[in-house]
């Protein structure tokens, strides 16, 4: 019996060479599992270099709005970026975070379940942690910033990616799994968290007490 809403979601995880390499793995998975989403695909691999290019490819409109950002963030802090222009910025982000996704091997999940767009990426928290909320995984768990990230010229290290929307998750989902690679299966938690019947079930428990 399937549990599945209208609200029912595919997210792509990844935990990334620094999670992995600090011995996360664990704690990043049972954030999620408590939380009552359901892994159905995960796999450990090294990316190719690749790989990782297709994963942070952008089309033009993303890259153009990426770049002015990035330059609107400078300005904040008073500083002039060493690049004026916006895709450009752009592509030189690309070429870190392709960069460092290939620096060791990564977990990518595929998880599901009412929402999970939303839910992994408030779990995730803020790309930069040092702008994250205490409890969720980037506040919690490293101390990276963009400030430092850009002193060194590297890629922020901010543990894990999570996809941004639901056209998002399902193109990353398709660079990194198979279909015949993702398992749909009902976990026992999924009645308590979904059906209607549990409730009535447990009403005429109640009722036959």
């Amino acid at each position: 019996m399937s549990y599945k809403t209208n609200s029912h979601e595919r997210s792509l995880v990844l935990i990334k060479p620094d999670g992995v390499q600090r011995g996360l793995i664990g704690e990043v998975i049972s954030r999620f599992e408590k939380k009552g989403l359901k892994i159905t695909a995960m796999k450990l691999a090294w990316p190719t270099k690749e790989l990782a290019a297709k994963h942070y490819d952008q089309p033009h409109e993303a890259m153009m709005l990426l770049g002015t950002r990035t330059l609107q963030a400078y300005e904040e802090k008073g500083v002039k970026h060493h690049i004026s222009d916006p895709i450009e910025i752009a592509k030189d982000i690309q070429k870190k975070l392709v960069k460092f996704l290939v620096t060791g091997p990564v977990v990518a999940m595929v998880i599901e379940g009412a929402h999970a767009i939303q839910h992994v990426r408030k779990m995730r928290g803020h790309t930069n942690p040092l702008a994250a909320d205490v409890g969720t995984i980037t506040a919690d768990l490293t101390i990276d910033s963009y400030f430092i990230a850009d002193d060194a010229e590297r890629a922020i290290r901010n543990l894990v990616h999570a996809s941004g929307s639901v056209d998002e998750a399902e193109n990353e989902i398709k660079i990194w799994f198979k279909e015949s690679e993702i398992c749909d299966y009902d976990l026992a938690i999924e009645k308590i968290l979904y059906s209607k019947e549990w409730e009535e079930e447990r009403a005429d428990m109640v009722k036959g007490k």
